[in-house]
């Protein structure tokens, strides 16, 4: 089977090399983004998955816009395009290109969390689990029909990172299934149900700011949903910038429960409580903008943190005045 892979993000590696290894499996092809200036030196950064069809000496291709590459793609004759964490929609036209069909490898079970950021989603929204769904690819925003779906259990203690890596080594297996499936003839088609359908949109850094007037729970699911990127911060009154990498929901105390979101109830030893619009929040790990990244004891080591001076503030958009005791 002649196949070209279109895939960027780091999610879609192990399912690029399952294909590249898989005896009977020809890819002619890996369509990714350009190289992008990264860390402090700019430098240019290749995606993982040129590396990955460079060192198998596969072509890549890296179009600024698709129509460059309409004739490489007509001279792949591919039977599949296989798509995952490409960052593009395709056309009407490249769709038509290959002779079986173009399958895209989303990672959630559509038609819920459609969209950019469907790991996070499903953490955010408290799903107890998710999955990796091959979906015939139209023009839509991952509204094909389903050929099939891969599901995983969600764990308590899952991040946007750990549940990402999880639903990376996952893909392989559901591509393997579909693989299979059009090998054997066999070509299933289940239409999404759109009233069931949830949107995932993009994040951006500022998602990662914390709204304190948000219950605990929500706000614990954010920050494990948000790392490691974008991370989850807050402020302190004196503009000092916290990272929170692991916190814990807990109920709101009788003689704390009126405190205002934001509030820092307790900072001493291991324990540093803050005050949610319900419930309240217990830090684990977090560091100083530059820092790092400790657990609560070494913070307040090296970080002192008195209630009555150091009190946490709203989002900005929802900031009206800074509270303080």
């Amino acid at each position: 089977m002649k196949v070209v892979f279109f895939g960027t993000g780091d999610i879609s590696l192990p399912s690029l090399r399952w294909l590249i290894n898989e005896p009977g499996i020809d890819v002619r092809a890996v369509v990714t983004r350009s190289d992008k200036p990264a860390f402090r030196s700019l430098r240019l950064h290749a995606p993982e998955t040129k590396r990955l069809a460079l060192e198998a000496n596969i072509p890549v291709l890296q179009p600024k816009k698709l129509r460059e590459i309409e004739d490489d793609l007509h001279r792949c004759k591919a039977d599949i395009f296989v798509v995952m964490a490409y960052g593009k929609i395709l056309p009407k036209w490249m769709l038509e290109i290959p002779r079986i069909g173009c399958l895209n490898l989303h990672a959630s079970l559509l038609p819920r969390h459609r969209g950019a950021a469907p790991v996070q989603a499903a953490i955010l929204a408290g799903d107890a689990e998710t999955g990796i769904t091959v979906m015939w690819m139209n023009e839509g925003l991952d509204t094909g029909d389903i050929l099939l779906a891969e599901s995983l259990g969600i764990a308590p203690v899952d991040t946007g990172g750990t549940l990402h890596n999880r639903l990376a080594r996952l893909a392989p297996f559901a591509l393997a299934s579909a693989v299979a499936a059009l090998l054997s003839k066999k070509k299933p088609r289940t239409p999404q149900d759109d009233t069931l359908a949830t949107y995932a949109p993009k994040l951006s850094k500022n998602d990662g700011e914390i709204d304190w007037t948000l219950d605990a729970e929500t706000i614990e699911r954010r920050i494990r949903a948000y790392s490691p990127w974008p991370g989850s911060f807050t402020t302190l009154l004196d503009d000092t910038r916290l990272i929170i990498h692991r916190a814990e929901a807990h109920p709101a105390r009788a003689e704390t429960a009126a405190a205002p979101p934001g509030t820092i109830l307790e900072a001493r030893k291991s324990t540093l409580r803050v005050a949610t619009g319900a419930g309240e929040l217990h830090i684990h790990h977090l560091q100083r903008q530059g820092g790092k990244k400790l657990d609560t004891v070494d913070f307040l080591n090296g970080n002192p943190i008195v209630p009555e001076q150091h009190t946490y503030y709203f989002r900005r958009e929802i900031f009206v005045e800074k509270i303080t005791q």
